[in-house]
């Protein structure tokens, strides 16, 4: 971008018209910088009605036409097995990506895609809004204050029993590890790091769509993460750090949740102390803000959630698979 340019919003086109997408029309238009212009869907009356009920200009029918306009960034929020080509094309139009998680299907098609922006020079993230939710940052600087002393364990769960209304998680690509499971690996992976090993178990169907699983992430020095997730039961979404010292506890559903209570030990005894942060729009905007500076200023990728975190993360949910389906 030229000097002009960098002082003009970004331009943003969202491809999908569903439940969520309605939520990122809405907190876009909280991002200063950030212009939505156009929306794509399979049915121009979809979009149409979209783009009539969050003052976006342009609608399309079709998302290579979508691409060949004047947008400058593309959010994904097309159902999972869309996301890899999605992305692949809007690269390879010039476009820089925002995509709904899981970015892909597995870490292979990850890694291709980060090779791809990276040699195309353009910005590329998965949208993990949860690292960019005010409370993750209350919880980094609580965890670096040494209140609850060494992170020795990270416990979290996802699960639902989603109506089977046929739905894109019913469809080919639908899976409970990459919709829900992808939440406690990430928040152990901000925590631990990656796993050494990983233990796992579940339940899949027999066209290879996983319906629930857990997981044991575990690393040096006897310390662990406890995961699971599953779309056909109800599962704890609450989530908890634990220290030698103390503990984090993360009110449901801790992925977007605004509110904690650290517990600690001192010379009186037991002590908690609970802990809210402000929500901005439904949550997203934090992340769509980032992902808009990051862009404007020519990063390829943010340093909060970056390509090489993403793949890290996919390698232990790939792992997780084997173990649980094909051992």
């Amino acid at each position: 971008m030229d000097s002009a340019d960098e002082r003009r919003p970004l331009r943003w086109g969202i491809a999908g018209t569903g439940a969520v997408s309605k939520q990122i029309a809405h907190d876009l238009h909280l991002v200063e910088s950030a212009s939505l212009v156009a929306v794509a869907s399979r049915s121009i009356e979809r979009s149409t009605r979209f783009a009539v009920d969050f003052d976006i200009p342009n609608p399309f029918d079709d998302y290579t036409a979508m691409l060949e306009s004047d947008i400058d960034i593309v959010y994904l929020c097309t159902p999972h097995v869309t996301h890899f080509e999605l992305a692949r094309r809007a690269l390879l139009h010039g476009k820089h990506v925002l995509c709904e998680k899981p970015l892909g299907l597995d870490a292979r098609e990850v890694r291709e895609l980060a090779e791809l922006a990276r040699d195309e020079g353009l910005f590329l993230m998965e949208a993990m809004w949860m690292k960019f939710n005010p409370l993750m940052a209350l919880v980094g600087d609580i965890v670096r204050s040494g209140e609850i002393g060494q992170v020795r364990a990270v416990q979290a769960s996802f699960g639902a029993p989603f109506p089977q209304d046929g739905s894109s998680r019913w469809q080919p690509g639908g899976s409970a590890l990459l919709d829900q499971g992808i939440y406690p690996v990430t928040l152990s992976h901000m925590m631990l790091g990656a796993p050494e090993r990983v233990h796992a178990n579940g339940t899949v169907r027999a066209d290879g769509n996983d319906l629930s699983e857990h997981f044991t992430l575990e690393y040096d020095g006897g310390r662990f993460a406890h995961g699971a997730s599953s779309m056909v039961e109800f599962l704890s979404s609450s989530a908890a750090i634990s220290g030698d010292q103390g503990w984090i506890d993360i009110d449901p559903g801790f992925w977007f949740s605004s509110s904690l209570t650290v517990h600690s030990y001192g010379p009186e005894g037991p002590r908690a102390r609970h802990c809210t942060v402000d929500r901005e729009g439904h949550g997203y905007t934090p992340m769509l803000r980032a992902a808009n500076d990051a862009a404007m200023s020519g990063l390829l990728e943010h340093p909060t959630h970056t390509l090489e975190d993403t793949v890290s993360v996919f390698e232990t949910l790939d792992a997780i698979r084997r173990d649980a389906f094909e051992s």
